[in-house]
């Protein structure tokens, strides 16, 4: 059949464009399981950011991730901060979402540094803190020598509750100071004249060789796989809940559901039991 040129030519582009059209739907990738995953992964929540202190925080974290955070539908993960300053900038900055190594004094300390507003939600376990001494060798208050060194933590809420239990046990006299951490500034005159040295917690243990006694916990002396008993424990402070480990967030974030799922799990029947039974008299629980 004879056609004209122009209709030749129309033809030709029109078959043309739908071969091109049928080329290119093929050549078109449909959506797939692995796109559809890809979709749903990036609308998930992100993963709960729970920041750890030390060895003993990070192993009652890895307790709970892995033994009881099922039952909640909760997943969460473990960001190591070995610095008890980082680890507050980290909370306040949204580089995690909680942390879990302080006590509520030392909370508040740090949220006046930071102008932050922290929360102390439930508190879990309290560390077993005392008077230890390696060098000499020190088994009662009795023994201990006129004028020896001690180390003390060189944090204002730490260093308040160690000169408190040094008072408590007849080792030192305070000044009157309602109200206000006590610091070494506030020692006054006793028989048995200490020369007190503040020491970061961690520089504490290093340097017992060097001390005659130091106020630190079992815990630290446990990481740095030092074995002493304790010549008196602290027990007012071990009583205390204030002085208990517990969960920290901000205030925004207090009503998180993730959150409160974890703040459940740090108070869990099985984390107790755990506690009692691994730590051995390092630290105990408060719940």
């Amino acid at each position: 059949m004879f056609y004209p040129k122009f209709y030749r030519c129309y033809f030709i582009l029109t078959t043309g464009v739908a071969i091109a059209s049928i080329f290119f739907a093929s050549c078109t990738p449909k959506p797939n399981s692995s796109t559809s995953q890809l979709v749903s992964q990036s609308t998930k929540t992100a993963i709960l950011k729970v920041g750890s202190r030390n060895t003993t925080t990070e192993d009652v974290l890895k307790f709970i991730q892995k033994e009881i955070a099922s039952t909640q539908g909760l997943d969460f993960q473990i960001v190591t901060i070995a610095d008890s300053v980082k680890i507050n900038d980290a909370l306040k900055s949204g580089e995690i979402d909680a942390n879990f190594f302080q006590h509520e004094p030392f909370m508040k300390q740090a949220a006046k540094r930071l102008s932050a507003d922290f929360v102390m939600l439930n508190r879990s376990y309290t560390t077993i803190t005392g008077l230890y001494s390696k060098r000499l060798k020190i088994k009662s208050l009795n023994e201990i020598p006129v004028g020896a060194t001690i180390a003390i933590s060189n944090d204002d809420s730490n260093q308040d509750r160690a000169l408190k239990f040094l008072k408590h046990i007849d080792l030192i006299n305070l000044k009157e100071k309602p109200g206000e951490y006590y610091s070494i500034k506030d020692v006054i005159k006793h028989p048995k004249n200490l020369q007190i040295k503040e020491l970061d917690n961690y520089a504490i243990v290093r340097a017992l060789d060097d001390l005659d006694l130091a106020v630190t916990s079992a815990s630290f002396l446990v990481q740095a796989k030092v074995s002493l008993n304790p010549i008196v424990l602290d027990e007012i402070g071990i009583a205390n809940k204030n002085y208990a480990v517990g969960l920290a967030t901000v205030q925004s974030k207090v009503n998180d559901p993730n959150i409160q799922k974890l703040n459940q799990l740090v108070v869990d029947p099985k984390l107790k039991d755990y506690i009692n039974n691994y730590f051995k008299g390092t630290i105990a629980p408060v719940f």
